[in-house]
């Protein structure tokens, strides 16, 4: 199941603010919250104290709650890979390792006798596999993206889709990143571009981002890099349909009742003898034998790629088909564009091409 998360920042503002955000969080369904202690410059007493306090009341409100550390931080607050009781007694869930010990330590840590799980960074070729092949314990183990606060810096497709590659082929847990577009967020850091783990998605509305990396499918776990998210940002990623993929059609006027029922009321999914030119859901057919779709010209000798088009009446075998234009073809008057899927939702289009043959539904706006 997919949980939603976001990140909250304590040193970086009050535990008030922080509490209203995780409630207004908590209202919308979200139940994991990322934070870090790598910015964190106080004595050690003062960040048990605090970061004590605040996961004990982001636990009342029923989040998980991860810290990024790395060995300085261990050193810091007198934890080892061998000892990991300061950061059960500060009630964390999950502790990110935002560095390694060693392979010794890497593989000890995944079976400390309080339970924590333990995160690795997704983003980097850390050897998990070979730890799990020589006695790490892959129960204990979750893999999480970085966050990339410079604009251009992000993680390409093709590089997250190589890290995923490995982390699902091994069965793993995963999250990732994406970003508000809320104003004067920040981070760990002060860099105030967003804080989203794919370039791709910087800049982009939140629900579409979120819709994004459920495309990929190879993200469980969808979390807000940057604080404070807004709450039509926290709304809108409550609203996203965890169970399938969606992308967003806008439809042209006039369609007939038939043609609305086939682009709503089913559950999409192409063939799998796909061709390069469409993607073809041909259950809606089923419905259509004794309907009648007429032609309807729409002004375009050709339908172009993000056209969504209907077979009519013209080929009445194929009545009610639910077709995607992936490559420009005629307008031979055998099919009525229905829609148009926007330019930004192309990202979602292009994974949709690569597995034409999943499920996905159409929003239509």
């Amino acid at each position: 199941m997919h949980k939603l998360g976001i990140s909250v920042y304590p040193e970086h503002s009050t535990p008030e603010k922080d509490h209203e955000y995780m409630k207004l969080a908590a209202k919308y369904g979200f139940s994991r919250i990322f934070t870090c202690l790598l910015s964190v410059n106080k004595p050690k007493e003062e960040i048990i104290a605090e970061f004590s306090d605040f996961v004990g009341k982001a636990h009342e409100l029923g989040f998980m709650v991860a810290a990024d550390t790395n060995p300085q931080v261990f050193k810091h607050l007198g934890a080892t890979p061998y000892d990991l009781s300061v950061f059960a007694d500060m009630g964390l869930d999950v502790i990110r390792l935002d560095g390694n010990f060693g392979e010794l330590e890497d593989r000890l840590i995944t079976r400390n006798p309080q339970g924590i799980k333990i995160e690795f960074n997704a983003s980097s070729d850390v050897s998990v596999d070979h730890l799990i092949r020589h006695g790490a314990d892959p129960a204990n183990i979750l893999m999480c993206h970085n966050f990339y606060p410079e604009r251009y810096t992000g993680l390409s497709r093709k590089v997250f889709d190589q890290f995923n590659r490995k982390w699902k082929g091994l069965g793993l847990h995963t999250a990732a990143f994406v970003s508000s577009n809320n104003k004067n967020t920040y981070g760990p850091w002060p860099v105030y571009n967003g804080l989203c783990t794919m370039e791709a998605d910087r800049g982009l509305p939140i629900d579409l981002q979120t819709r994004h990396l459920l495309a990929t499918e190879a993200i469980d776990d969808i979390l807000i890099g940057n604080a404070y998210g807004s709450e039509e940002e926290l709304k809108a990623m409550s609203q996203v349909d965890m169970t399938k993929n969606t992308i967003v059609m806008n439809p042209v006027e006039g369609l007939c009742e038939t043609e609305l029922r086939v682009l709503r009321e089913y559950h999409h999914a192409g063939r799998a003898d796909a061709s390069e030119f469409l993607i073809r859901s041909s259950m809606p057919r089923l419905s259509c034998r004794d309907a009648s779709i007429p032609h309807r010209d729409c002004g375009q000798d050709m339908f172009v790629r993000g056209d969504v088009v209907v077979v009519n009446d013209n080929l009445g075998h194929y009545r009610g088909e639910v077709e995607v234009i992936l490559k420009d073809i005629p307008n031979d008057g055998e099919r009525n564009l229905v829609g148009k899927i926007p330019k930004e939702e192309f990202l979602i289009l292009d994974r949709m091409e690569e597995n034409p043959d999943h499920f996905w539904d159409f929003i239509i706006r």
